[in-house]
């Protein structure tokens, strides 16, 4: 499931002008499912590494990408060096230590932050009683020579932000309670192992495996780490402006979310595309 989501979600990333910051991410998510597969099977102690400090690594790539937007050069630079060093002592710490719990602790902590950060942001970039006055938001945009909007424009934006952020609010209580229910089939796992096996053993193949917590804890933390990279691309679209040439489609329940674009973004300063590397409509 993590391969086929991160080709699925690479693949999203350049058809749809995606920032390459995500897309080095599904890469960083390809290798955690890889990394957890390779350990599962061959139980290697390196393999474990891989699968556990992918995680790490590609949560602090996330925390990054939250951090640096729009920030100085300077400031992105410091903001790369200190995850760098932080991986690297995190790595160097868990090889020391080998205790999952050290590994677990500091991974819940990193999500913790990134999670409530993006929902931060989130909130005072679409809520209007959360932005800028309407007065301030004028005078910006006359500082950026940009067209002041008129009541009715405003009015329009306003209703179009609150109904993204209603619909991003689903997205992310559904996202966070399979990461967390994944995380509380483990800990049941982890608890009444014993137990569970001899239920396994009783029910015999192929329907024993649905008491396979550990196995729903992969599937679920993965599900829930998928739909947190789709909400932060459609995040760093809203932060960029660009909320009404990006959608966030999920018509049925059993179709993959993904994060498209409608139509083509305005270009902004300096003849240069909002969105990075922005690619032409095909």
């Amino acid at each position: 499931m993590f391969i086929y989501l991160a080709y699925r979600g690479v693949q999203s990333c350049r058809k749809q002008g995606h920032d390459t910051v995500f897309e080095v991410a599904y890469y960083g998510y390809f290798l955690v499912g890889f990394g957890s597969f390779m350990f599962h099977t061959t139980l290697k102690y390196p393999w474990q590494l891989v699968d556990e400090l992918n995680m790490i690594y590609t949560t602090c790539l996330m925390a990054y990408a939250s951090l640096s937007y729009s920030r100085p050069a300077n400031h992105q630079i410091a903001l790369g060096i200190f995850f760098s060093l932080f991986c690297a002592g995190i790595t160097v710490y868990y090889h020391y230590l080998q205790d999952p719990v050290f590994h677990q602790t500091v991974y819940a902590l990193l999500t913790v932050f990134i999670v409530f950060r993006s929902i931060y942001s989130m909130e005072f970039s679409l809520r209007p009683s959360l932005r800028k006055s309407e007065e301030e938001h004028r005078l910006e945009r006359k500082k950026q020579n940009l067209p002041v909007l008129s009541e009715e424009e405003q009015e329009y934006e306003n209703k179009r932000d609150l109904d993204i952020l209603k619909e991003l609010w689903f997205f992310v209580v559904f996202g966070i309670t399979v990461f967390v229910g994944g995380f509380g089939i483990w800990a049941l796992d982890n608890t009444y192992c014993s137990t569970l096996r001899q239920w396994r053993r009783n029910i015999g193949m192929p329907w024993g495996f649905v008491l396979e917590g550990h196995g729903w804890w992969h599937l679920m933390t993965g599900l829930g780490a998928y739909c947190y990279i789709l909400w932060a691309i459609h995040l760093r679209h809203i932060l960029n402006g660009d909320q009404e040439h990006f959608r966030l489609v999920w018509d049925k329940i059993y179709h993959l979310p993904e994060v498209v674009r409608v139509s083509e973004p305005p270009a902004k300063g300096n003849g240069k595309i909002a969105n990075g590397d922005m690619k032409k409509l095909n």
